[in-house]
Order: structure tokens, then sequence, then C-alpha cells
């Protein structure tokens, strides 16, 4: 039997709250319900798991009793198959033929691109001067996911781009909170204006693939490897639509998540001058001035602490959702099929339990292996399982990198008014951006 939870609307059960504030709401549940909370959201039944040793459980013993969920689904126009939404045979098909460009030791030969770019996007920035950072952050990973992955420089294609997933984002953040979904066939304006998204963002994705189908080239790169793989059973290559689903899902998840990652970063830099004090003088006595290298990750270890910090308090990946497709037991409690499984890194991540003062921004709580000391899954922005973010060591690499290189040229105050509020999409994007003023060093 299951614990009690909030007892919600006739009707429409938790919805309002939802709607209103999630990730409040969701906190205050497992505030005042524990770590096991049923919710109901209108005829959806939901269960909020707040406990380490519970997602643990729903992650790694449970993993092949869910699925994604519906919500989660509502990107299918957008990734297609690719290896966020793929289940089952599929999905353990293509890891096995994506994993190789993953390989620590690739991975390594990316940092001077990282670190190039990172420059590159700072080149008409100004002392003095406002900007929306997490644009920058969006455009500057952007070129990066794209030439290291998929060896394509797409900053011509930037405006494109950054307007297509814009206006993607904005679609998904009204889907997942509507009342009621409309048929497919009813084609409203938002409609309308995700479909020519995805349309601009396949013109370049499907660019990208025939050149590199014409060359024939292999460059050792993501897509030379999914055009050059072949079924081990019947020899077959990958269709375009295949290779245009896992390219989507890597260009947009790999570039969005270390950018949103990157501008909280500065937000709560901005906010403790003390830390951001502490990382200057790091990166002072390890670069003096010059563009980091891989090489000298060993030394940034404040810089990587303070990426690790960012990602506790705000978490890219928010929430983890699973559809229960069989019943089974978590905890000790019995699941009944298609329930939806919620467990949030919001939450867990800022748990007191776990860590002192969790609202505090302490990049150097990380030190003398505290991740070592906690339960698993107390931090897990990557998520975990099996399905444990394929481009977890990317993206950090590359957070800790840009940062050290951005850090020594400039720091950031947020502009006077500035307003700065999480829109829960994706990813956990500021809402309005993040209006920052430059100084230069």
């Amino acid at each position: 039997m299951l614990p009690p939870g909030p007892r919600g609307h006739l009707l429409v059960g938790c919805l309002p709250e939802f709607r209103r504030d999630m990730l409040g709401f969701l906190a205050a549940c497992a505030r005042d319900y524990g770590d096991v909370v049923p919710i109901r959201v209108v005829n959806r039944r939901l269960i909020l798991l707040s406990h380490p040793d519970l997602i643990e459980e729903v992650l790694t013993a449970r993993a092949r009793h869910t699925t994604k969920t519906a919500i989660l689904q509502m990107l299918r126009p957008v990734l297609g198959d690719g290896l966020l939404l793929s289940e089952g045979d599929s999905w353990l098909r293509q890891r096995r033929l994506m994993q190789p460009a993953f390989h620590r030791q690739r991975i390594a030969g990316y940092g001077d691109v990282m670190a190039g770019y990172a420059e590159r996007g700072m080149a008409d920035w100004r002392d003095g001067q406002t900007r929306d950072v997490h644009a920058d952050m969006m455009a500057i990973t952007q070129g990066i996911v794209a030439k290291t992955l998929f060896d394509a420089d797409v900053s011509d294609d930037a405006y494109d781009v950054g307007h297509a997933l814009h206006v993607l984002m904005e679609d998904f953040s009204r889907r997942r909170t509507a009342l009621f979904a409309l048929p497919r066939f009813v084609r409203t304006p938002a409609r309308r204006r995700a479909r020519a998204a995805v349309e601009r963002l396949d013109r370049i994705v499907y660019d990208i693939i025939a050149t590199r189908r014409a060359s024939d080239e292999d460059r050792g790169d993501l897509l030379s490897i999914l055009l050059a793989a072949r079924d081990a059973d019947d020899g077959s290559r990958m269709t375009d639509r295949q290779v245009r689903d896992e390219i989507m899902t890597l260009f947009l998840a790999g570039h969005e998540t270390t950018a949103v990652s990157l501008s909280w970063t500065w937000y709560l830099l901005a906010q403790h001058p003390e830390v951001e004090a502490t990382l200057a003088a790091e990166l002072r006595g390890v670069l003096d001035g010059r563009l980091p290298t891989v090489a000298d990750l060993p030394q940034l270890r404040y810089a990587e602490l303070v990426v690790m910090e960012s990602m506790r308090l705000y978490p890219p990946a928010f929430t983890l959702t699973r559809r229960v497709a069989e019943a089974c037991e978590v905890g000790g409690h019995r699941i009944e099929a298609e329930t939806t499984l919620i467990m949030s890194q919001w939450i867990v991540q800022r748990d007191a339990r776990w860590f002192d003062a969790p609202a505090a921004f302490r990049p150097e709580r990380w030190e003398n292996d505290l991740a070592k000391r906690l339960p698993r899954y107390a931090y897990f922005p990557f998520g975990g399982g099996p399905r444990l973010c394929i481009g977890n060591t990317f993206a950090m690499m590359e957070a800790t990198l840009l940062l050290a290189t951005i850090a020594q040229r400039f720091r950031f105050r947020l502009a006077p008014g500035a307003s700065v509020k999480p829109l829960l999409s994706v990813t956990l994007r500021p809402a309005e951006g993040i209006p920052m003023t430059l100084s230069a060093r």
C-alpha cells in the first residue's frame, strides 16, 4: 500500500499546482509527505521518489520494467528514434555503435577546439557591455558540438538553429502543462511554428549528412562512425533518417545542457564574489592568461568544483521520469502499470540529509571526495543506470574548459533590474535569458 499524498482537486487533482510551480510543488510534497508521494494529475497516477536508494532501484534493478514517458515522447518530431527516445534492442544497438565516439582518449582530443570556440565567441565582447550570457553560451556550445562530433562548422547557421531551438523549447514547455492535447490533425499557429522549426533544423542536418556521404571521407568523428556502421546480422547500413535522428539528439542535447549549466554558473558566480575570486586566483596560477588545455584539467580542480556545485543547485536535467510498463515493487511498495515515476535532481540535490546548508553555493563542499561519501544517487545530474548520459565526460570537460577560458577574460554582474527565473522546458533554462554586464580583467 502506498503512503498518503496531496489530495488535490476533485476533477483535475494537482494539475493547478503543477502548472503554477512544478518544482516548488514537488519540493513541498517531498517535505510534507516523505520519500514516496503518490500524486494525481487529472487521470494520471504519479509517484514522486526522493530517496537516493529508491532512485537507484528504479534506474538499475527496475530498468526493464520502465520506459520513457509520454512527456518525453513529445520530443519525437525533433529527435525521432534517437538515443534519448529509443527503447529495448534498438537503443542497445545504437548505444554500442556510438560508444566509440565518446571514449576518453577521443574526447581529450576535443579540448583545443572547445577553448578555441570559447575564445572566438568572445571576439566582440567589450568591457561594460550588457549581454544575454545564456544566448552567448548557446552559440558557443552549438559550434563546439557540431565541430567535435560531426566535424562541421555551423556558425553561419547559428541564427537559424538558435531561433528554431527557442521555438521548440517554448512549444515543449506549453505542451507539457496543457490540460488537454488537441488531435494531431489540428494545425494551430504554435504547431505550424514548431513544424517550421523542425524543418529548418532538418535542412541543416541533412545537408551535413549529404555532404559527408558524397565525400565518403572517414574523419574519425561520430558521423563517420554512424555512416560506416553495419548491422551485425544483415550488413545493412543506417538510413539517412536513422543517422539524422542520432545527430539531432546529440546536436541538440549535446549543446543545450552545457550551455544551460554554464549560464547558471555565471549567475551564481555573480552573486558570490568570494567564489569568483577563488576561481580567478586558480586560473591565474595555472594558466597565466593562456588558453587551457586538457592537460591542465587536473590543476583546474576548483573550476571543476564550481561546475559540479552549479549543477547541484541548477541541474540542467531537473527531473527524470519513467513510465511503469508492467507492475513491479519499488522500496517495498507495489507500483501499478502506467504509473509515472518522478525522480527530481532539483529536490534530491537540495536535500539537507545529504548536503549541509543545501541552498548555499559552496564549491568547496566537493573537496575531500564528498561525491564518494554520498549515497550514489544523492547527486545525479547526468542520470544513471544503463541509460547514464553517454556524453557526461564530454560535458564536464567542455564546461570546465569554457569556464576557465571565459573567466580569465571577463567577470559578470547581473544587469540592473534583471529578473532571472527558471523555465521548465527540456532543460532548466532561464526563462528570459540572463542579462549581465561584462567587466574585462
